[in-house]
């Protein structure tokens, strides 16, 4: 029962705990779950390889749940754009769509990553008081890194 994949989990778990992220407890406590019924040999490859796209389908509905609900309209959107912050704001939101297109790249490629994205979000969260909004865009910034210091070491 109690393995180092369990003992690791349980680590994060506690990290989460005093740090306040409740998303990661969720999360933790989700695959303790699976792994005491003993489904997660079956579910957490399916899991890894679809978990991201679940969460980019999660996020995109709560960023459309305001257009949904009528909280946000064709005047608010015509509206914003004679504001020069609105522009900065469309040209922000393109570019973290594009890091986060890397990060799932990254996540995809080298899944073990991960461990050191979550590390770096709680330590953040619990030291500076950050705001948590998950591995993939620490991934995305991670991708671009990557990509840029290939570039300058070739």
């Amino acid at each position: 029962m109690f393995n180092e994949s369990v003992l690791f989990l349980l680590l994060l778990l506690v990290i989460g705990f005093f740090a306040k992220n409740n998303s990661l407890m969720i999360a933790i406590a989700v695959l303790l779950v699976l792994k005491v019924f003993h489904i997660d040999s079956k579910l957490f490859s399916y899991i890894q390889t679809k978990g991201i796209n679940w969460g980019v389908t999660v996020i995109t509905i709560a960023v459309l749940a305001p257009i949904a609900s009528g909280e946000i309209g064709f005047k608010d959107l015509t509206a914003a754009f004679k504001s020069p912050y609105a522009w900065v704001a469309l040209v922000s939101g393109m570019a973290v769509a594009l890091l986060a297109k890397g990060g799932v790249t990254l996540l995809a490629k080298d899944p073990q990553i991960t461990t050191a994205l979550v590390l770096g979000t709680i330590l953040s969260v619990s030291i500076f008081k950050g705001v948590a909004v998950g591995p993939l865009i620490g991934a995305g910034i991670a991708y671009a890194s990557m990509k840029m210091i290939g570039f300058f070491i070739r």
